[in-house]
């Protein structure tokens, strides 16, 4: 299938695997871009630009295919090294950066004169247009329905991606709720050209986390996800647990008087306990709607495969009709 993301990024099918933290390791990032779309390496995750520059070379032994770096710019008093993780990236010949957060504009002189394609994550469509107007390559809109950030305004992605298509000249992907063929044809109709995948890639073998995370990714229906740091304008989409609870607990006693420091204990730091360690209380951590869509851990071969077979089915014809994929009224 081509579309303007498969030409923009010499991947073979219009999807993409978003960054996650501590969960865009190489393995990830190799087995999904040797399936034939584009991984990513979640920069940040790497604690320094030389531990970046090993995670790069460390992919590129696992695949010959294109792959990407994922680099979240935060607004912090003592801020990353961006311009070593930026240095890392160029050096070792990464071809596609997903940026994130806020404004990359700086950044981006550095990355294009390398050659390197960059899309950037919105949840507006104002913010894909003034990506777009600084020089972005592509955008991943990013539905109200999406794990981890999906701004303020809480718009679903069956309004949002046809308000970008109206808006934008450059091609974007569609993120939040992406799961199988039905979801990528969707996107297509509506006016994307692929799609960015998060939860549903954490469900597979090769995602380098405990199997804590997948199996409660797999037993979580759409409602079992919450919005944390509401009050704070940091809204977050996450996995209920004990640790949510707590935190939701906090926001409501608090109201509008809340401050980081109040909910620290539940986000700060959380994410190695729970990726690494599978303590699935320790704190509060991102996951899509699309949970309720995931009931398997494949090989991540196998799902690219899977979701383009469906797609295809869709497309050329119509595909048989389960129980396992309807479920009749009344």
């Amino acid at each position: 299938m081509k579309t303007r993301i498969t030409e923009l990024f010499g991947i073979e099918h219009p999807i993409i695997q978003g960054g996650m933290h501590y969960v865009g390791f190489a393995e990830l990032a190799a087995a999904v871009s040797n399936a034939g779309g584009l991984g990513m390496i979640t920069g940040l995750t790497q604690r320094t630009p030389d531990d970046l520059a090993r995670e790069i070379r460390r992919c590129r032994e696992m695949t010959d295919k294109p792959f990407g770096v994922n680099l979240t710019f935060l607004p912090m008093v003592n801020a990353p090294d961006y311009p070593g993780y930026i240095r890392a990236i160029v050096e070792g010949g990464v071809k596609a950066v997903e940026t994130a957060g806020n404004n990359p504009q700086k950044y981006l002189p550095a990355l294009q004169e390398a050659g390197i394609k960059v899309i950037h994550k919105c949840t507006a469509v104002r913010h894909a247009l003034k990506a777009e107007a600084i020089g972005c390559d592509a955008v991943s809109v990013d539905g109200f329905e999406c794990g981890g950030h999906p701004g303020e305004d809480d718009v679903p992605n069956f309004i949002l991606l046809p308000r970008a298509a109206q808006a934008l000249k450059i091609p974007f992907v569609a993120s939040g709720g992406m799961a199988d063929g039905r979801s990528l044809i969707a996107a297509l109709s509506l006016g994307a050209d692929g799609i960015n995948m998060g939860t549903r890639f954490v469900a597979t073998k090769e995602a380098p986390v405990h199997e804590n995370v997948k199996q409660a990714i797999v037993a979580a229906s759409e409602l079992d996800t919450r919005l944390v740091m509401r009050p704070l304008r940091n809204t977050e989409r996450v996995l209920r647990n004990a640790a949510v609870d707590r935190l939701l607990q906090k926001e409501q006693a608090l109201g509008s008087s809340i401050k980081f420091e109040d909910i620290v204990e539940e986000v700060a730091g959380v994410y190695p306990r729970i990726m690494k360690a599978g303590e699935m209380d320790a704190g509060a951590w991102s996951c899509g709607m699309v949970a309720g869509l995931i009931h398997d851990v494949p090989v991540v071969k196998d799902l690219i495969d899977r979701i383009m077979r469906e797609a295809n089915e869709i497309v050329t014809g119509v595909a048989p009709v389960t129980q396992d994929t309807w479920t009749p009224l009344g």
